[in-house]
């Protein structure tokens, strides 16, 4: 399996831009990812906060 180029707290940190009044596409755009991408990880980490992350990992 591939290795993707974004952390977990990296993506989350992604998701939390487009909800900080973005448009998902030009987040996207800037950070060279799809749309597609941006919306699985959102289905993915749906419920996950950065601190929980962090004790999941622990």
């Amino acid at each position: 399996m591939r290795k993707s180029r974004f952390s977990e707290s990296q993506s989350i940190a992604l998701l939390k831009e487009a909800d900080a009044g973005m448009k998902v596409a030009e987040v996207c755009r800037q950070h060279g990812i799809s749309d597609a991408t941006s919306y699985n990880w959102k289905s993915q980490y749906a419920a996950i906060d950065a601190s929980e992350l962090k004790r999941n990992r622990e």
